[in-house]
């Protein structure tokens, strides 16, 4: 068995057991990446010379008899907007190709500190901004490897994408609204969206200030992988205080049990807006795991205020947003600003006293979910109703980024509520695409989400690694 085709868990146990090198886990998956990443475009920068001497550092600790850490040896790829010291955080755009991040980010940090090696960053849409689909302005389009003619997601494309083909087990994106769980999705792998401030991370700053409330709020850094236990080990390695980060809060990772059975509200269709046969599909095989695996499962008639919430997520950030998108949009490249536009058309920005209302429509929605939680500990949901579409879509016009918008909502609504989510798979459809649900817990639950995405995995088994498909 290659050695990119194993897990994280696998490889690090491997490695702090002698039984493979970890200069020989970072080679192969190096040759991976040579071998289907010319195809694919999904490592933008890659780090093979600092992840060889990273190994290598590893490999005479582990001689000398240290105590490796529970990532010891494992390869990860980084968002492009996420710093990693000494290496540019382009965000996909030209204009930032020469910004060198003089430190790694703090999640990037803690990878590293567990013992796992940073060895490409992977591509996203220009800026976060130019939409769903994984195109930047610097570097291109990457390509879905279950097939090229449907978009890989984003806005953590490149990640899903890299652990999906085999170039790394493990990837950290992040998520304000699907941007990781949509590419675990579209990709056949599984994410982790924790809690707003169960992790600590960095602000993504362009400039000297901090941004604003939503995105302060809405953006949080998350792992992909393959397996569930995967995500348990990154989760484990990510989570925590930390002083760069006030935001980030001193939460135990695993909660106080919670009487069985563990009920489950089944939302197939969030807000009745419709969801493809295979997408409702996935959700039934999910829900059948869960039953036999104990689990309290109940369809219910929907989610809490949706439209609302989904109104208010998109004008908040379009407030936001939007003194500062005469200059932004000059670095998006041709096209590359018609998402923001076609979503600025439909939730136009608030004045000040427009701003006062919608933040409190904010508490008053994260106070229903919390109370919908308090009664069903979880939730079973689509992330995305419809299977993987076509490139751009979202950016092609009004109706297409309706589409789009409207398949995401379930993703969108939770990172408003800021509560934990886990993508995982579930199959393959007809068309040979990958299916997946995402299970939604209450705040800080991650570990409720973790257990029952295992419990599915458990069922329906993994998809992912697999070479590109013509």
């Amino acid at each position: 068995m290659p050695v990119w085709s194993r897990t994280a868990t696998e490889l690090a146990a491997a490695v702090r057991a002698g039984e493979v090198s970890a200069l020989d886990v970072v080679d192969g998956h190096l040759a991976r990446i040579a071998e289907v990443n010319p195809r694919l475009n999904a490592v933008t920068q890659l780090l093979a010379d600092s992840a060889r001497s990273a190994a290598r550092d590893t490999d005479r600790r582990r001689a000398a008899g240290e105590e490796l850490g529970p990532l010891a040896g494992v390869p990860f790829t980084v968002k492009e907007c996420t710093p990693v010291a000494g290496v540019p955080t382009t965000f996909g755009t030209p204009r930032f190709r020469d910004h060198v991040a003089t430190d790694d980010a703090v999640p990037v940090a803690r990878l590293r500190a567990a013992g796992a090696i940073p060895i490409g960053h992977s591509n996203l849409p220009t800026l976060i901004l130019a939409g769903m689909h994984t195109r930047s302005e610097l570097y291109g389009d990457t390509l879905n490897p279950w097939d090229p003619h449907r978009t890989p997601g984003g806005t953590s494309g490149g990640d899903g994408v890299a652990v999906a083909s085999g170039m790394a087990p493990l990837a950290l994106g992040n998520d304000s609204g699907g941007s990781t769980r949509i590419p675990a999705s579209f990709n056949g792998v599984a994410a982790l969206k924790p809690t707003t401030g169960r992790f600590p991370a960095d602000q993504r700053l362009i400039g000297p200030d901090d941004p604003g409330p939503a995105s302060q709020v809405l953006v949080t850094d998350g792992p992909l992988a393959r397996t569930v236990a995967d995500l348990r080990l990154a989760y484990e390695t990510l989570a925590g205080t930390d002083p760069r980060d006030p935001r980030a809060v001193p939460v135990p990772l695993y909660g106080e049990p919670v009487a069985a059975p563990v009920r489950v509200a089944v939302v197939a269709d969030p807000g009745g807006r419709g969801v493809h046969p295979t997408v409702r599909r996935a959700i039934a095989e999910a829900a059948d795991a869960l039953r036999d695996a104990g689990y309290d499962v109940r369809e219910v008639p929907d989610v809490p205020r949706l439209d609302e919430a989904l109104d208010a997520y998109y004008r908040l950030t379009n407030t936001e947003f939007a003194p500062s998108w005469p200059a932004v949009r000059q670095l998006l490249g041709e096209g590359g600003d018609r998402f923001i536009d076609l979503t600025m058309r439909i939730a136009p920005p608030a004045d000040a006293p427009g701003l006062l209302r919608l933040m409190s429509v904010w508490m008053g929605v994260r106070r229903t979910w919390t109370e919908f939680l308090q009664a069903y500990p979880l939730l079973l949901g689509p992330v995305f109703t419809e299977p993987p579409v076509e490139p751009g879509l979202e950016s092609r016009d009004q109706a297409g980024r309706d589409r789009v918008a409207s398949a995401m909502r379930l993703c969108s609504v939770t990172s408003f509520v800021g509560v934990p989510a886990v993508a995982v798979p579930t199959g393959v459809d007809p068309d040979g695409l990958p299916t997946g649900v995402q299970l939604i817990g209450r705040a800080f639950r991650e570990d409720l989400c973790l257990a029952a995405a295992q419990a599915v995995e458990d069922r329906l088994g993994t998809l992912a690694p697999i070479d590109p498909r013509p």
